[in-house]
């Protein structure tokens, strides 16, 4: 380990040669991405070798957020997963990532009101090393999609498929955003959808026109007689589909079922794209009683127990957190 550098790059004329670029979340294409977008800014942490031989990366994202109300103001470093790794180093991955999250939360922890770490592959990824950083853990539900050796048809829930079989006799149909009129129609729903979710992070426009563009990611909306009532953002990754951001006009079309038929569609097109699984980004807390939880398991889904790791820059509060969290 000797001969190990840890750097952290916030330029992108300061990344170094030979970065992967197969994971999405820890890609020069994300970083790229975020540089574009107001209020948010990319740390991209590496581990080199004496030769420029890149051992280990992993992309953090610090969030600028504030409203009006309720009236806050902070910066949150979100880590999706835990990085990307030479095969070389593949024994050494929690260790590596151990030293790049050390000198991240050194670097930007005076600023920050909190660190996130979520994704892990495994449940139990580098827990020792996290424990000796000071992060805690949080119970938190993960749901994902199998696209492979059944069809979504021998998965979905009956009751469901009638559902969403009515939503198109009624005339709902879900596409691809295609032209500048739903592109706004589709960022106009997704922040009114979250206006009183505080806890919910949804970027500036510029992240989704980026995505937009790209080939990395795909946004949808769902319409009825030229009203948009649902919408859904989609990154690939790894030959896997996430479903990152979504929205829906429940209340205003319930018996269209929107919701029902944006996901559905999601599940299906990353079928028919040939992805091997699809995943639910932020299915939340993993309360007796969540109905969202509940609604995505009815499409076919296997709900696994994960965690969580933060690290509040406050001793004192991240103490009596890791106290309250504590196993």
């Amino acid at each position: 380990m000797s001969e190990l550098s840890v750097n952290i790059y916030t330029k992108e004329s300061h990344l170094p040669k030979g970065l992967h670029e197969e994971n999405i979340f820890h890609s020069t294409r994300y970083f790229k991405l975020a540089k574009k977008t107001p209020r948010l800014k990319p740390y991209l942490v590496t581990i080199e070798t004496a030769d420029g031989t890149i051992a280990a990366q992993m992309l953090a994202m610090v969030r600028y957020r504030s409203s009006w109300f309720p009236p806050y103001l902070y910066r949150h470093c979100m880590i999706t997963g835990e990085g990307v790794y030479h095969p070389d180093y593949d024994e050494q991955r929690a260790t590596l990532f151990s030293m790049m999250l050390e000198k991240l939360t050194a670097k930007i922890g005076r600023w920050t009101l909190y660190l996130e770490v979520s994704h892990l592959s495994n449940k139990m990824f580098a827990y020792k090393q996290l424990r000796e950083l000071h992060y805690f853990p949080v119970r938190w539900n993960s749901i994902h999609n199998s696209l492979h050796s059944r069809l979504p048809e021998e998965r979905i829930n009956e009751r469901l498929q009638r559902r969403i079989n009515q939503a198109y006799e009624r005339g709902v149909i879900t596409d691809e955003v295609k032209s500048e009129d739903d592109f706004k129609a589709f960022i106009k729903l997704l922040r009114h959808h979250n206006w009183l979710k505080p806890k919910r992070y949804i970027p500036a426009d510029e992240f989704f026109r980026g995505l937009y563009k790209s080939d990395s990611g795909q946004l949808y909306v769902t319409r009825y007689h030229g009203h948009i009532i649902g919408c859904s953002a989609i990154v690939y990754s790894e030959n896997q589909a996430y479903l990152w951001y979504s929205a829906f006009r429940r209340k205003s079309y319930v018996f269209l079922h929107p919701a029902e038929v944006t996901i559905w569609h999601a599940i299906k097109d990353s079928h028919a794209k040939g992805y091997e699984h699809i995943f639910f980004m932020d299915v939340g807390l993993p309360f007796r009683t969540n109905a969202f939880r509940e609604f995505i398991l009815s499409f076919g889904g296997k709900p696994t127990s994960s965690y969580r790791w933060f690290h509040c820059t406050i001793g004192w509060i991240n103490s009596m957190l890791s106290w309250f969290y504590r196993d």
